[in-house]
């Protein structure tokens, strides 16, 4: 998993509430057992017409947003199922940040085990970031993780963010639950070393 320390970006502004799993990575795109590959299929229901063309009234589609890399949804993003295809399709597409007043918890949780940073801001922030990047296609938010801070070109949007300091730790170093044991090799090897090679053998009479 690839650290995050610091990232620029362009702002993709998804004004919906309780934008849902099933809505970011519909449920027959999960057959994939890899975690790559999912981005193409990303909102698709929304991104796409019924004979495939994309739909130009989905913000993803029109002009400026195309290689937007964090995304500014609205309250309860990530609702639904939880499926971790979630944040691997927002990964794979290019999405590094999420932020929202609010998020679900098992997609909150999924984010900081696939490397995407879920920020969460004031509500009233949030749709003041909404209609800059609305008004204004191209929009750039930069992120410093280490500093917990966010802040646009003009610094009209300054804010600080809390993060849990263990989730700001895994995401800094790159680290998901088997890179965090990773991290504790040598004690592990060490262990495994000093244990008897010597096992019992039970008998029946």
């Amino acid at each position: 998993m690839e650290p995050f320390v610091k990232h620029e970006g362009v702002v993709l502004p998804m004004n919906r509430v309780n934008v849902d799993t099933d809505q970011i990575i519909p449920k027959q795109f999960l057959k994939r057992i890899e975690r790559t590959g999912f981005g193409q299929f990303l909102f698709n229901d929304w991104r796409y017409l019924e004979d495939g063309s994309p739909n130009p009234d989905f913000i993803l589609n029109k002009p400026g947003y195309e290689n937007a890399s964090i995304l500014v949804g609205g309250r309860n993003f990530g609702s639904g199922s939880s499926r971790e295809h979630a944040p691997w399709a927002l990964l794979d597409y290019g999405f590094k940040c999420v932020i929202a007043p609010s998020f679900a918890d098992i997609f909150y949780n999924n984010c900081f085990q696939n490397g995407v940073l879920p920020v969460v801001l004031p509500e009233e922030l949030v749709n003041q970031i909404l209609e800059k990047a609305e008004a204004n296609p191209g929009y750039e938010l930069h992120i410093d993780l280490d500093g917990q801070r966010i802040w646009d070109n003009d610094e009209e949007i300054v804010s600080g963010f809390e993060i849990e300091s263990f989730r700001r730790y895994l995401l800094l170093n790159g680290l998901d639950d088997i890179g965090l044991t990773m991290e504790h090799g040598d004690d592990i090897s060490a262990f495994e070393a000093t244990r008897s090679t010597h096992g019992g053998v039970l008998t029946g009479d």
